[in-house]
């Protein structure tokens, strides 16, 4: 199932309409492993083709790197791409491994200004506060945010992780045209208080890991036996040992739909995402990473595979039964606070 473009979706209330699936570019710099910068460069070319324009990346995907990589292609593309970045992850100078949430005004000034020239744009299209610090108020990090929009630096602001009231929160100071969070077959705790938040206030929601990271498509079982030693998803609860194996086999019903409609699993679970628009009545804008042109075409696809409600009631129940949480720590995400 390849070939043919997809559809649009409005990014906001009032913003611009973009391919109803974008283009997580994390992996082709960082946190995946080694990555073909040639072929990584292809996939984009061809995700454009297909009709991908949202592109997401953050000044914390290789400390920076992935911004350079992406400069190129959007230079040549400036007024076909939606480009995303966030900030918030800050590096220490004496620990590069760790990372420390900002939220403060001198940070994010300093974050914006370093993210324009590494990306070498003139303005970002949509700006995430990537991670949540909950010392800031919310209302005073969205305040220097809408700065940024009045100062022509970014077009619009985004939040990645928060809760339902937190979303409220920001939406009073200035409005927010996209909420990031994990949402897949495998990660469904969004779906209880800040989707309705998002559906209410006319926010999209933008799915990362809508693959499960990678575990939904069955390419690894156990990421300490299958994945390299710089693989961050050896350090992923889910993703080793006895959780690793109890959920593998909870992809059985996903290969069972999967067969029905002549499609890989990994098609199945981002249908089931796409679906979810519908659901949930707002608009659904996943970003799948990759960095193979032939996955992208895979991956595009799947937004023309519709799941019966047999299927629907097939997948439901898997979340529920995933072991692990979906990182270690999980005060960093808006279920930790929920």
């Amino acid at each position: 199932m390849t070939g043919g473009g997809i559809t649009t979706a409005a990014l906001g209330a009032g913003g611009p309409d973009v391919g109803v699936q974008g283009l997580g570019c994390m992996g082709m710099s960082f946190a995946y492993g080694p990555a073909d910068a040639d072929a990584s460069r292809a996939t984009l070319e061809r995700a454009l083709e297909l009709g991908v324009t949202l592109y997401d990346t953050a000044d914390a995907y290789g400390d920076g790197d992935n911004e350079r990589f992406l400069a190129p292609f959007l230079a040549a593309h400036r007024d076909e791409v939606v480009i995303a970045t966030k900030f918030a992850l800050a590096i220490p100078p004496d620990e590069p491994d760790r990372r420390i949430i900002r939220n403060d005004a001198p940070y994010i000034r300093r974050a914006v200004e370093a993210s324009l020239t590494r990306l070498d744009a003139d303005v970002i299209d949509l700006y995430y506060m990537h991670r949540r610090d909950v010392d800031v108020p919310i209302e005073e990090t969205v305040g220097v945010m809408a700065d940024l929009v009045r100062e022509g630096k970014v077009k619009q602001i985004g939040l990645s992780e928060v809760t339902a009231d937190e979303l409220r929160a920001a939406h009073t100071v200035h409005p927010i045209a996209a909420v990031q969070s994990e949402w897949s077959l495998f990660s469904r705790d969004i779906e209880a208080k800040v989707v309705p938040a998002a559906r209410e206030l006319g926010v999209t929601l933008v799915p990362y890991s809508p693959l499960g990271r990678g575990f939904l498509t069955g390419s690894f079982a156990d990421a300490d036996q299958d994945l390299t030693a710089d693989d961050f998803r050896r350090r992923m609860p889910r993703f080793t040992g006895a959780n690793a194996a109890a959920n593998a086999a909870l992809l059985e019903p996903v290969r069972a739909v999967a067969g029905a409609h002549g499609a890989t699993p990994g098609q199945i679970a981002l249908a089931w995402v796409h679906q979810q628009a519908a659901v949930h009545g707002l608009p659904v804008v996943p970003i799948p990473g990759t960095r193979r042109p032939a996955r992208v075409e895979e991956n595009t696809a799947a937004t023309r595979i519709t799941l019966t409600g047999e299927e629907l009631a097939l997948l439901d129940p898997i979340a529920a039964r995933v072991a692990g949480t979906r990182y270690a720590d999980m005060t960093f995400t808006s279920a930790g606070r929920e």
